[in-house]
């Protein structure tokens, strides 16, 4: 085990890597954190905010030589990085996870080879292959990058073979998925938190709405059957099984109309709609990231309360911040803001936790005041 006054390393210095900082420090750990950009809301928590790129060999010493392990807040560090720290020091997930879980052709191969449901798909890496593609499946379908695409980025709908087309020279003739549209019921996820040596707590699904491919709320517990919830636990352990993994991963899902439940996709560290558990779950989920990276047991996932986590994007700025008093005037509301100096549309500047006996009353609370924010007149 690593116990507090150790430092800890983590990769990428965004709003969940601050969360990480601020879970960490509270634990009595150091951290340090590496991320290229002076203004890193995780940088200024840390200990340390190591300012160079990841493949920086002497930032990278640096950590080798004085972290007692390291984590990621993103997938899209580069492999070499992990691999040569996974030598090491302790790495959580390790490098081999998160090659999986960064490349949505490996990812859905991968979880489709463990016999997991998805949507059906082809991977598309010229443009020869989208005529074959096209015939395959049941159009409407999206096309998405292989990588880096993340909050709807990187997609473009597709009704034909020409769409297709244009797309994916729009997308930059890059690899791609082409994936059927799925006709929603409801959209779920799931974090979970898996120890060395395999010890695994799940917390309760969570149920999503995106607005324009960005997730704007969590609601839990999630309007789901017990077969469902059971279904969907037990998914996302057996693909942590399947990957070694240990840390904190996310699993999200689709519900079709006809009632199929699909893997989605899946994050490799802490997720946006896990926030809900920094209050109303007894160990938050940044907290089981800690914990699994020091080798201590994972804590419990008991939700204390219902939940409904709402997103605040920048677009809600406009040339003042927020009447935040809106949200503070209310005891059973919970603020997060991260930290960004600068907001702008679509970018994630903090999120509010409603908590309430029940969902239901959560949701109405949580909808009146997004809707007083949004229009502040």
């Amino acid at each position: 085990m690593i116990t507090p006054d150790a430092i800890l390393g983590v990769l990428g210095g965004g709003q969940l890597g601050r969360m990480f900082c601020i879970a960490a420090r509270t634990m009595g750990y150091r951290v340090w954190v590496l991320d290229p950009d002076p203004d890193s809301p995780a940088g200024a928590l840390a200990d340390r905010h190591i300012r160079a790129n990841y493949d920086d060999a002497t930032a990278l010493e640096d950590l080798r030589g004085n972290c007692a392990a390291v984590t990621t807040e993103f997938e899209n560090v580069p492999a070499e990085t992990l691999e040569y720290l996974e030598t090491h020091i302790p790495v959580r997930p390790g490098a081999a996870a998160v090659a999986i879980a960064r490349d949505r052709i490996v990812e859905k191969t991968f979880i489709r080879d463990l016999g997991l449901a998805t949507a059906p798909f082809f991977a598309i890496e010229s443009s020869a292959e989208l005529e074959a593609a096209c015939a395959g499946l049941k159009l409407p379908a999206l096309l998405k990058t292989a990588r880096l695409g993340y909050d709807g980025k990187g997609q473009i709908g597709v009704a034909s073979l020409e769409d297709a087309r244009r797309g994916f020279l729009q997308l930059g003739e890059t690899a791609c998925v082409l994936e059927e549209r799925i006709e929603l019921e409801r959209e779920l996820s799931i974090i979970l938190a898996r120890g060395a040596d395999g010890t695994t707590t799940v917390y309760p699904v969570g149920e999503n709405v995106h607005v324009n491919g960005i997730l704007h709320t969590t609601q839990v517990p999630a309007r789901i059957g017990q077969a469902i919830r059971q279904q969907a636990e037990t998914m996302a352990i057996r693909l942590a099984e399947a990957l070694h993994y240990c840390g904190v991963l996310a699993v999200e899902f689709f519900v079709s109309r006809s009632g199929e439940l699909l893997i989605n996709e899946m994050a490799p560290r802490p997720h946006n709609s896990g926030h809900y558990s920094l209050d109303a779950s007894l160990c938050s989920q940044f907290e089981q990231q800690v914990r699994t990276l020091c080798g201590l047991p994972p804590g419990s996932t008991r939700l204390l309360t219902a939940a409904v986590m709402v997103n605040l994007l920048g677009d809600l700025w406009g040339n003042s911040a927020p009447a935040w008093q809106k949200l503070l005037a209310h005891d059973n509301v919970k603020l997060h803001l991260y930290g960004k100096k600068s907001a702008r549309t679509g970018r994630k500047m903090g999120h509010y936790n409603c908590l309430a006996d029940d969902v239901d009353t959560a949701m109405a609370l949580a909808s009146q005041l997004f809707s007083e924010l949004d229009n502040p007149c």
